[in-house]
């Protein structure tokens, strides 16, 4: 019997279409940098990044929604999450869809020309709360100059995490590179939570903090 195409009883976004409708969405190799958007995705539109972007939750939704206005490329280091990832972005369709396994910093410091992308989404990072590896969080002032760099001018930066104390150190880093808004109360697009791991935390009654900025001049 098939697995129910949901995060903790709350479905996937998009719907599987008949086979000859499915998308390729998977970047099994990526192009030598700098990236060239247009050649990535078939035509010229507004980029949107989903770093660390897990079983895909959020880029579905959102590439659903703007499947004829954005680009979406979605991200993460492990294999497994960006199978489930592509799967489920071949099965809607989604043909304006990205995925591939590379860190989030390396594809700004590396790939992503400047002023290149419209927005990038960032949810749930990895806290690395044990003691001795604090150091290895990605989000820091070095990071966050990637990301403004890699923004075009106006662009949007969105953050999200459930850990408190990574959240103390996002909202002391990004309004200096930003114009930074803390976001109160659930997605209104997604009230149960655009991401695997903010289901989960609300469900579990766990504190979520966001925020978004567009880029301060250099």
């Amino acid at each position: 019997m098939p697995q129910p195409d949901d995060d903790f009883g709350v479905p996937i976004p998009g719907r599987v279409l008949p086979q000859e409708a499915w998308a390729r969405t998977a970047i099994k190799k990526l192009p030598p940098p700098p990236l060239d958007w247009t050649a990535v995705f078939g035509r010229a539109a507004p980029v949107v990044l989903d770093l660390g972007c897990g079983n895909g939750r959020f880029l579905i939704a959102d590439a659903l929604k703007r499947a004829t206005t954005h680009n979406h490329l979605g991200i993460d280091i492990l294999p497994l999450v960006i199978r489930y990832a592509t799967k489920r972005c071949n099965q809607r369709g989604l043909q304006h869809a990205r995925l591939a396994v590379i860190g989030a910093y390396e594809l700004l410091e590396e790939y992503v020309p400047a002023a290149s992308v419209a927005e990038i989404h960032l949810y749930h990072p990895q806290p690395y709360e044990k003691r001795g590896h604090i150091d290895d969080r990605l989000i820091t002032l070095e990071f966050l100059s990637l990301v403004r760099k890699a923004l075009v001018p106006g662009g949007l930066f969105v953050v999200q995490t459930d850990n408190k104390n990574y959240w103390r150190d996002i909202s002391r880093f990004a309004p200096q590179l930003f114009d930074f808004t803390e976001i109160e109360g659930p997605w209104p697009d997604a009230p149960q939570g655009r991401t695997r791991r903010e289901i989960y935390a609300r469900q579990h009654g766990l504190k979520i903090y966001k925020g978004q900025g567009t880029p301060k001049s250099a």
